[in-house]
């Protein structure tokens, strides 16, 4: 039996997509399966809320995941520590993140190169040290894996891994579609109820958005509901300096249910991103029969296919006509939701989990 280290030192319930990728995939896995037995090193957040999802034991470690400098010297120091501690053959590092220096093996998660790829959306000194901290984990590691074509080609170029290093394994959606093959009956959408979804930082571009809402007509401009913030959204004054609060709603971090809610009761969900190292809420939609209109980028194609209406992520005229064309013909949005729960069943959580294990066996069997 192997053992293999899972390091969750960043997950705190709040942090989104990479959380989402690792509470899927691992639990998928059952424990034992495949001759591994896994341990998962688990940020103070985590071990206090538990992992039931987790195949293993769960080890707190007493580092914050919230506390960034905290984080950050966990990773370069306490995860190869606790590797020797454990007696683990192999560690995963699933968030970009991990080991200054290891003598055990490690297998690295780089989900995206936004440092590197835009430095202007990532406050100066942290971009650098992300830069560093990213670049001396993917060096270190045995393996790569990494959620996009489009991702594997800037891990090529930024971090100079080569090719034969790295794994592709693509994320899913709602694995009751993508695994079974069956789609969920419909669920009535409110008509004119535009969704959108996602942190704040500069390269979600949803101020864009709200300058494409406002240039709607006022007496048929839909409701927006934009989740994902935290604290003070920076959203509310422009909101408020475009005049449009009545048709603008901003919510905070919702729970999975309240997201679900919203995907389906949403006429479309519109995701005007600028970079995504994969875009999950764009498949996450579809699999849910939500329409998507979303930025016209090479990762958006790899992930929506034919399924989206992509729209150039810097046009707001283009955006406000693509929106109102949309909302003003249901037969095309039937016809699109259908498109997308298509799409999304070609992705499956299930096979994310078995392309994972394949790679931690891959550097396992190396040994």
């Amino acid at each position: 039996m192997s053992r293999v280290l899972v390091d969750l030192l960043f997950f705190t319930g709040r942090k989104g997509g990479m959380e989402s990728y690792v509470r899927e995939v691992y639990s998928r896995i059952e424990p034992g399966a495949d001759g591994i037995e896994f341990v998962g090193l688990a940020s103070s957040e985590l071990a206090v809320a538990g992992a039931p999802w987790f195949p293993g034991e769960i080890v707190d470690s007493g580092i914050s995941g919230e506390n960034r400098i905290a984080w950050a010297r966990g990773e370069l120091f306490s995860v190869g520590r606790a590797a020797r501690r454990q007696r683990a053959d192999l560690v995963h590092c699933p968030a970009n993140l991990g080991p200054a220096w290891s003598r055990v093996p490690v297998v690295l998660t780089v989900h995206d190169l936004l440092p590197f790829r835009h430095p202007e959306y990532v406050p100066g000194a942290y971009s650098r040290i992300l830069r560093t901290m990213i670049r001396v984990a993917a060096h270190g590691a045995r393996r790569v894996l990494t959620v996009s074509v489009a991702s594997a080609d800037d891990i090529v170029r930024y971090l100079r891994v080569p090719p034969a290093r790295i794994d592709v394994v693509p994320l899913a959606g709602q694995d009751a579609d993508a695994d079974s093959g069956t789609a969920a009956a419909p669920l009535p959408r409110l008509p004119r109820r535009l969704l959108a979804v996602g942190n704040r930082m500069p390269h979600k571009n949803f101020p864009l958005l709200l300058e494409a809402l406002a240039l709607v007509p006022a007496e048929s401009r839909p409701h927006l509901v934009v989740t994902g913030s935290h604290g003070d959204d920076p959203l509310t004054p422009v909101v408020a300096r475009l005049g449009l609060a009545p048709w603008v709603t901003l919510r905070g971090w919702l729970s999975a249910e309240e997201l679900d809610r919203l995907y389906a009761e949403s006429s479309l969900i519109v995701f005007p991103t600028l970079f995504e190292g994969f875009g999950l809420p764009v498949l996450e939609a579809m699999s849910r029969g939500c329409p998507v209109v979303c930025s016209d980028i090479p990762v958006l194609h790899e992930v929506a296919g034919e399924a989206a209406v992509y729209v150039a992520p810097q046009d707001a005229e283009a955006l406000a006509a693509t929106l109102s064309g949309l909302l003003d013909d249901p037969a095309e949005l039937a016809r699109m939701s259908e498109r997308g729960r298509d799409r999304a069943r070609t992705f499956s959580w299930g096979r994310t989990a078995r392309d994972t294990v394949a790679s931690l066996q891959r550097v396992l069997a190396e040994r």
